[in-house]
């Protein structure tokens, strides 16, 4: 997203840009699938409707998949947005007012959305899950 429409798209035009992005990504994950490779999809899956068609798509391509939550508190996630947007990593900026109107369009999985939960003190190599930056 950063590299095609910079670091702080206007928020008339996220959802557009949100999309074709989301397009380009798909039909590369979906052939990778196709020829047996293994694909690890970071991307949010903000709403029930998106999960239902990625799993769905998943189905009828004949591969497997699992869906893990992780979760922190908001402060925790600010603190960790703040710290990416002041990193020297290229990464889309997401300021403090576009954090809150995404945040409030995140539908939280269902009860019967199968998932992995990934406990908050979760460590991965001797590094804490709750002390990295996202």
């Amino acid at each position: 997203m950063q590299k095609l429409y910079g670091d702080d798209p206007p928020e008339q035009e996220f959802s557009e840009y949100a999309k074709r992005v989301s397009s380009v990504m798909e039909e590369l994950w979906h052939r990778c699938l196709c020829v047996g490779a293994d694909v690890i999809l970071d991307f949010g899956f903000w709403s029930r409707g998106e999960r239902d068609r990625i799993r769905t798509t998943i189905i009828e391509i004949g591969a497997d998949f699992k869906l893990y939550r992780l979760t922190c508190s908001d402060n925790v996630a600010w603190e960790r947005i703040q710290a990416r947007n002041a990193a020297l990593d290229s990464s889309l900026y997401i300021a403090e007012n576009t954090f809150s109107v995404l945040k409030a369009r995140f539908q939280p999985l269902d009860d019967d959305e199968a998932r992995i939960e990934v406990p908050q003190n979760f460590q991965l190599n001797g590094i804490s899950a709750q002390n990295s930056v996202a």
